[in-house]
């Protein structure tokens, strides 16, 4: 068995009187995605957010490659090789491909900025993502969505991360451009990378993950294998259609029937 590179269990949070996260558990293991599935208010973000460093768990252990690990702050998930790439995406629309993927990391050669070296690298890195984009000196103002999408991801590459977490990548994105941002999770799949995706569109989920992590209120409500479950069984874990009065009043007659034959 393939030691997870990433592992979560008994992680809590709470924001005052709202407990936003209850004993929830994940593992990811290297050149897996694992989709993280739930309705508004299941703890998804709050999740990422644990492992980001953004916002420490109250209580829970937290495993890098299978020993205990300490994330207090952004700093401590980026050194251990956790990359995030949030929603907004936070990339400078007046600003080329090259000035933000190297945002905050210029390259300096000679005590100046190393434009011709950032710029090869930023090439290199694209091409080897095949990501299709006019130029690297195009601004990203004049890139398309799925466009953007990719030289976010890309960026979040520099560092050399093992895991990579994506918040809701195809969301407002048209057809082709989600079949792109798709693609380009699958090659970072290839590349051996653990990948932790965050998304409503269940399509999205069984295109390109292996598992399906299923959040409810705050607690693990369970976990699919793409291959082996079904939209129903994980669309009935997300919005708790499996846990009714009916569901538990058949389970209370199966388990009466099953001690009645037993006492036979």
């Amino acid at each position: 068995m393939t030691t997870p590179v990433l592992s979560l269990s008994g992680v809590s949070k709470r924001f005052g009187a709202v407990q936003a996260l209850s004993e929830a558990e994940l593992e990811v293991n290297p050149g897996e995605v694992v989709a993280l599935v739930g309705d508004n208010g299941a703890g998804k973000s709050t999740l990422v957010k644990v492992i980001a460093g953004v916002n420490p768990a109250d209580s829970g252990e937290i495993r890098w490659e299978g020993r205990p690990v300490a994330i207090s702050k952004p700093h401590d998930a980026t050194a251990l090789g956790i990359a995030t790439v949030y929603q907004d995406l936070s990339l400078c629309d007046n600003l080329d491909v090259v000035a933000n993927l190297f945002l905050g990391n210029e390259t300096i050669r000679f005590q100046v900025l190393d434009e011709i070296g950032m710029e090869r690298h930023a090439s290199e890195l694209l091409h080897s993502l095949s990501v299709r984009i006019p130029s690297v000196r195009v601004p990203v103002a004049a890139l398309s969505g799925g466009q953007r999408q990719s030289v976010a991801i890309a960026r979040s590459l520099l560092g050399e991360p093992k895991v990579v977490m994506l918040d809701e990548p195809t969301a407002a994105l048209g057809v082709a451009q989600t079949a792109q941002v798709l693609d380009l999770i699958e090659r970072l799949r290839d590349r051996g990378l653990g990948v932790i995706l965050i998304s409503h569109n269940l399509a999205d989920v069984k295109a390109v993950a292996d598992r399906a992590v299923v959040l409810r209120l705050g607690r693990n409500a369970g976990d699919f294998r793409i291959g082996e479950a079904t939209q129903e069984e994980i669309v009935q874990a997300i919005t708790g259609a499996s846990d009714n009065a009916v569901s538990r009043r058949r389970a209370r007659t199966a388990d009466a029937v099953s001690l009645t034959e037993v006492d036979k």
